[in-house]
C-alpha cells in the first residue's frame, strides 16, 4: 500500500526512557561518572510519587535525552524478549580507550566498529560505539531490542518508520539484525537482538521501558501516527508531555514505541542554561506540590 510516512522518515530517537533504582545514586552516576547533563528534575506523569530524571548532551537536543523512572525499592527487573535490552552512544573511535579507562566493561567488535559494553550502579546495560561521525558527547547511536520474531517488528521500522536492513551478524548466545535511516540523525540504528534461548522481560530497575522515536512536528506525527493505525496498530491519541507531544503503541514484537515531537522543547518552564536545578511538576499536580515534595526524597545536585 502507498504510505506517505516513506517520503519522510523517522528523525532519528528522541529519547529512551529506562527505570533506576534510588535517584541520587542515578543522578550521580549519569553525570558525575558518565558526565552527562542533568536537564529536566520532574516526576513520573502517571505516579507523581516518583522522580522522573532527564540527562542528555549540553544542549540537551533530542537524541541525547536518557530518561529514568526512579524506583527506590530496588526490586530488579530483567532484560528479555519483549523489551528494549541496550542503548548507545556515539564516541570517537579515539575516546574509546579513555572511556573504558574510567567506566570498566569489556571491548568487542560489532559490524566493524569497536562497541564498549557497561552495565550501570542499577543493572542497566548501556555501550559506547565507536563512530567516526560522532557528534557532542551524549548523542544516541543506536538501540537493541530483544525480539523473538523479528520479521513483523521489521515490517514497522522499514515500511512506517523508513529504516532500511544493512546486515545480521552471529554473536554469542543469538543473532543481531541491523536497521538504519539514511542520513546522519541521532540514533538513526536499531538493532533487533534474537536470542538462542528466549528470556522473557520483567519490569523494573536495570530495564528500559519505552524507545522514543523523533517526529519533526504535528503533522510528521500525525502523517506517522495515521499510517500505523492504517496498519491496524493500536496507537494512542496525542498526548501533552509537557516539553513534546506524545503518542504510544506496542509494537508486535512487545516493546513499547513512543513518537514525540521536539516542541515545546525543555526550556519550557526554565532557562537552558539553568535546566535541571529544581523540581518542575506537570501542571495537573502543581496544586499538590508540597504533598510531592514532601514523599520524594531530598536530591544532592552538584
Amino acid at each position: 500500500m502507498s504510505d506517505p510516512q516513506l517520503k519522510t522518515p523517522i528523525a532519528g530517537l528522541h529519547h529512551v526512557t529506562a527505570i533506576s533504582g534510588p535517584a541520587q545514586e542515578n543522578l550521580d552516576y549519569y553525570t558525575g561518572v558518565l558526565k552527562t547533563r542533568l536537564i529536566k528534575i520532574t516526576v513520573n506523569f502517571d505516579a507523581p510519587q516518583m522522580y522522573h530524571l532527564y540527562f542528555g548532551a549540553q544542549d540537551a537536543r533530542p537524541g541525547s535525552v536518557m530518561t529514568f523512572f526512579n524506583r527506590e525499592d530496588r526490586g530488579q527487573g530483567q532484560a528479555g524478549a519483549g523489551a528494549a535490552l541496550a542503548y548507545a552512544y556515539a564516541v570517537a573511535p579515539a575516546d574509546l580507550p579513555e572511556w573504558q579507562a574510567m567506566l570498566g566493561g569489556s571491548i568487542s567488535t560489532r559490524f566493524g566498529a569497536q562497541v564498549l559494553s557497561v552495565t550501570d550502579p542499577h543493572g542497566q546495560v548501556f555501550e559506547l560505539i565507536a563512530d567516526a561521525e560522532a557528534g557532542p558527547w551524549g548523542v544516541f547511536h543506536s538501540v537493541t531490542l530483544w525480539i523473538e520474531d523479528p520479521a513483523p517488528t521489521a515490517a514497522i521500522l522499514t515500511e512506517v518508520f523508513g529504516y532500511e536492513f544493512v546486515g545480521e551478524e552471529r554473536g554469542a548466545g543469538g543473532r543481531r539484525l541491523r536497521y538504519m535511516l539514511p542520513g546522519n540523525a541521532a540514533g538513526r540504528v536499531v538493532d533487533l537482538w534474537c536470542a538462542d534461548a528466549p528470556v522473557k522481560a520483567r519490569p523494573g530497575p536495570g530495564t528500559i521501558h519505552h524507545i522514543a522515536f523523533r517526529a519533526r512536528d504535528a503533522a510528521h506525527q500525525e502523517a506517522l501516527r495515521t499510517a500505523l493505525l492504517a496498519r491496524g496498530e493500536r496507537v494512542t491519541e496525542v498526548k501533552d508531555r509537557q516539553y513534546f507531544r506524545s503518542i504510544y503503541f506496542r509494537e508486535p514484537g512487545g516493546v513499547l514505541f513512543e513518537i514525540a515531537t521536539d516542541g515545546p522543547g525543555f526550556d519550557v518552564d526554565e532557562p537552558m542554561d539553568r535546566l535541571g536545578r529544581a523540581l518542575k511538576l506537570p501542571p495537573q499536580y502543581e496544586a499538590e506540590r508540597a504533598q510531592i515534595e514532601a514523599r520524594l526524597p531530598a536530591l544532592k545536585i552538584a
